[in-house]
């Protein structure tokens, strides 16, 4: 992979993580005033079982989002790392030492694995 072809990389790896960072500051101003919510006036009044079901429903959804929007941040900080520490073997695949596509990177600048090892890992996984 030539210095062209990092750079884009990392210029997708900061925009996504630009991206990620800020709906992770979306869940949490929605998570913040939601407990806030629960502080008003009308909080004394009992809800309907259902409107409880429903909040907590929507909280524990928020709150599932938040944690993948969290992992993809972390894939995302490990290989702005990968590319910053060891530039010449960014887009490496971890298993097996061969290059990782430029196609598949792009797509996908955090992988850490080729098409083949992945289909591998998944396959097995599975």
């Amino acid at each position: 992979m030539n210095r062209e072809q990092r750079k884009h990389l990392e210029k997708r790896l900061l925009k996504a993580r630009s991206r990620a960072t800020r709906e992770i500051g979306q869940y949490d101003d929605s998570f913040t005033s939601a407990l806030q919510g629960g502080d008003s006036d009308l909080a004394a009044y009992s809800f309907h079982m259902a409107d409880q079901g429903t909040d907590a429903m929507e909280r524990e959804k928020a709150f599932l989002f938040a944690s993948k929007e969290g992992r993809h941040l972390y894939h995302i900080d490990e290989a702005l790392r990968r590319l910053y520490r060891t530039p010449e073997a960014f887009g490496t695949c971890e298993h097996c030492g061969e290059e990782i596509s430029f196609e598949r990177l792009d797509a996908l600048p955090h992988a850490r694995l080729c098409i083949r090892c992945k289909e591998e890992e998944e396959t097995s996984a599975g």
